[in-house]
């Protein structure tokens, strides 16, 4: 008896738990309908164009390095964020050492595309749910805000968005689906560059973005898409004082050939895109023209698909 009580009561060393794994996804954008400043402080701001391309991020704890990793390495944004997120990590005890986080993405870099948004916020997602950390926008918008401005990419709907300082203006809601026939101009932008370069808008600017930004406010939520077209096509001239693309003119008679809704820019990037309403009878014959014309433009030639979210919900607090 004696022996027994000795052996049961024996300490037993910790047990380790087995590794956590998280996944975590977020989609891109092309370029925007909307991008300017308002007259107000803080007035830079951008609207979401949410799109069918996607980056999936995968979280596993543990490392052979016992150090936190990123695949691939040049991800280092990611891997700054996911260290800010492991020290918010409730209890370490039991936990195998560093992790390894993996990327990957279909959304072209340094376009406007919003990739390096959706790499942050399916970043965080993953990271997140492996490691216990809950991850809601209000906490992810102050973790990057202390990386790099940031797109809206973390809401399921088009937003306006205050990118510069990393936090949600408006939910606006959702449009029927429509496609872009986008072109590249080529190389690429660094978007933490591109918002250090003074706006060269005046006080009559200013006013003239907000009074597109009432009137892409009730153009989406009454699913007016020839007057979200007139807009996203208007920001873009608009914006060719700050970063001229030269394909945006044949563009617009593309546009105008094949009866599309506008055009839209990535205004921070390299991209130019033909806005077309997909529930058209004619989608079919107005896409393949649109491609056609723009493959003789700049060669290479994307068709990407926006995103509808159906009836999109307001999280509470939300204007």
């Amino acid at each position: 008896m004696k022996l027994f009580q000795e052996v049961g009561t024996r300490s037993r060393p910790p047990r380790r738990e087995a590794p956590s794994t998280g996944v975590g996804t977020a989609f891109g954008t092309f370029g925007e309908l909307l991008q300017g400043v308002l007259p107000e402080e803080d007035g830079d701001f951008l609207v979401t164009l949410p799109v069918a391309r996607w980056t999936m991020a995968a979280f596993r704890q543990g490392s052979v390095s016992g150090e936190l990793e990123v695949r691939p390495a040049h991800k280092t944004k990611a891997l700054q964020l996911a260290r800010m997120i492991a020290d918010l990590a409730p209890g370490e005890a039991g936990r195998p050492p560093g992790g390894v986080l993996t990327l990957s993405s279909v959304i072209p870099e340094g376009k406007g595309l919003a990739s390096s948004s959706a790499d942050l916020v399916a970043t965080a997602r993953a990271v997140g749910r492996a490691l216990g950390v809950p991850m809601p926008p209000a906490r992810i918008e102050r973790l990057l805000a202390r990386i790099e401005p940031t797109d809206g990419v973390l809401y399921p709907a088009i937003v306006a968005y205050h990118h510069r300082s990393v936090r949600l203006r408006a939910v606006l809601g959702s449009l029927p689906a429509m496609a872009v026939v986008g072109v590249d101009e080529g190389g690429s932008v660094d978007t933490v560059d591109f918002n250090r370069i003074p706006k060269p808008f005046t006080a009559a600017d200013r006013y003239a973005y907000a009074g597109l930004l009432g009137r892409l406010t009730d153009a989406v939520r009454g699913h007016d898409l020839a007057e979200v077209g007139r807009i996203a096509t208007r920001s873009a001239l608009m914006n060719q004082s700050l970063r001229h693309k030269r394909s945006l003119e044949p563009m617009r008679a593309i546009c105008r050939e094949v009866g599309g809704l506008g055009v839209a820019v990535g205004h921070s990037g390299t991209t130019l895109g033909i806005l077309l309403d997909a529930t058209d009878p004619a989608y079919t014959r107005r896409v393949t023209a649109a491609a056609e014309a723009c493959g003789e433009l700049a060669g290479g030639v994307s068709v990407y698909r926006t995103l509808s979210f159906g009836n999109v919900p307001v999280p509470p607090g939300v204007p």
